[in-house]
């Protein structure tokens, strides 16, 4: 690798490293660093902070009065469009930068290459594809709901060596120990959408909220910014209580059930209750296209093993975070997920691990579904 080809990574990692910042608070835009480069030293940087502020390469401009001649690093195609910001693209050319390093294109049909177009018509030297893998890993959801029209779906289970997921009256507090329900926090609170199923809320009677004062294990996040994902039951009856915590706590939340059970009498007392009502259905696919409608990005399903069996069996899972506690709860006790039956082993559905890490006595895995069975080998 050149000297030149190891600053370009260099400078990218710290801009990747600056986009991480925007994780829990950019929804529905993504998530962006910038740094800007004069003669080897770092003189201004930024990332996109909120939806509706400037973008990650304004804010590294107003870092400097002198960005003539430098490179900026951005880890996302610079904007060409006005929306509630001006376009990035013309802040860079009016500062007179000398060369722009971009890790990937924008999937953004607003964007879509005309931002690198417009720097090149500048005069600008522009660079693309620099670390762009680790780049698309900081936006899995924008990056889906742009090319499909589909959020990025993770799906949370707690479970025992077993594989047992509730007890057989229901009964599933508390599997994991502490630290891995503070982990779950983390993930809640990056996530646009919250979805569950009626049961849950029937034998749980949970909220969905994000709790930022069980943040012990990371730096502390500030409380009073912490923005709560939109909560969604699937609830096809409408037997959600009017009392549930997920209605009566926050801003309430979406039941989406069918049309045909819904009468004008229980309608009137779940909207009284506080609850918003989408007699939509419950069918996965659709109700993910229609979350992503709303510019949800990212969607955590925490919920009972028939529901989350129902969204692998769909493909609409791409990601399985499974906690897995070291306790054995019995055959009796629920199973981890409900699929259709599963005859041979070419129908089995391959996993591939993305991490594991310990939480306690409690082991965290992350698996991403794979796209296609090897022909061939052992498990």
């Amino acid at each position: 690798m050149s000297e030149l080809s190891s600053a370009d990574r260099h400078f990218m990692v710290h801009a990747i490293q600056l986009a991480r910042r925007g994780t829990y608070t950019t929804t529905p835009n993504p998530n962006v660093g910038a740094v800007l480069v004069k003669h080897n030293q770092i003189i201004g940087e930024g990332w996109h902070q909120q939806a509706g502020t400037p973008h990650a390469e304004r804010h590294a401009l107003a870092a400097t009065a002198d960005a003539a001649g430098a490179t900026c690093y951005v880890t996302l195609e610079p904007c060409s469009h006005q929306g509630r910001t001006g376009p990035c693209a013309d802040a860079l050319i009016e500062a007179g930068v000398g060369r722009v390093v971009i890790a990937m294109q924008d999937p953004n049909p607003q964007v879509a290459g005309q931002g690198i177009a417009r720097l090149r018509a500048a005069g600008i030297r522009v660079e693309v594809g620099v670390l762009e893998q680790e780049a698309r890993a900081l936006n899995p959801g924008f990056i889906k709901r742009m090319e499909t029209g589909l959020p990025w779906v993770r799906l949370k289970l707690a479970m025992s060596v077993d594989g047992r997921t509730a007890m057989a009256s229901g009964e599933s507090q508390w599997i994991t120990g502490q630290a891995a329900r503070e982990d779950v926090q983390q993930w809640r609170a990056r996530s646009c959408v919250m979805l569950t199923g009626v049961g849950t809320i029937l034998y749980d009677d949970a909220a969905l909220t994000v709790r930022p004062e069980q943040w012990q294990w990371q730096p502390a996040y500030p409380s009073d910014n912490v923005r709560q994902p939109m909560r969604v039951v699937l609830d096809r009856q409408w037997r959600t209580p009017t009392d549930a915590k997920v209605i009566s706590q926050g801003e309430g939340a979406w039941l989406l059930g069918d049309k045909a059970t819904l009468t004008t009498e229980r309608q009137a007392q779940l909207e009284a209750a506080g609850a918003k009502l989408n007699p939509m259905g419950t069918e996965p696919k659709t109700v993910l296209a229609w979350l992503a409608e709303q510019g949800h990005n990212e969607v955590l399903l925490e919920c009972g093993a028939e529901l989350a069996g129902s969204f692998v069996a769909a493909g609409m899972v791409d990601e399985l975070i499974v906690y897995m506690a070291p306790i054995l709860m019995g055959h009796a006790a629920h199973p981890l997920l409900q699929l259709p039956e599963i005859a041979t082993m070419a129908q089995v559905k391959p996993l591939e691990l993305q991490d594991a890490r310990r939480f306690g006595p409690d082991w965290r895995f992350i698996w991403r579904l794979a796209e296609q069975r090897p022909t061939q080998g052992t498990y």
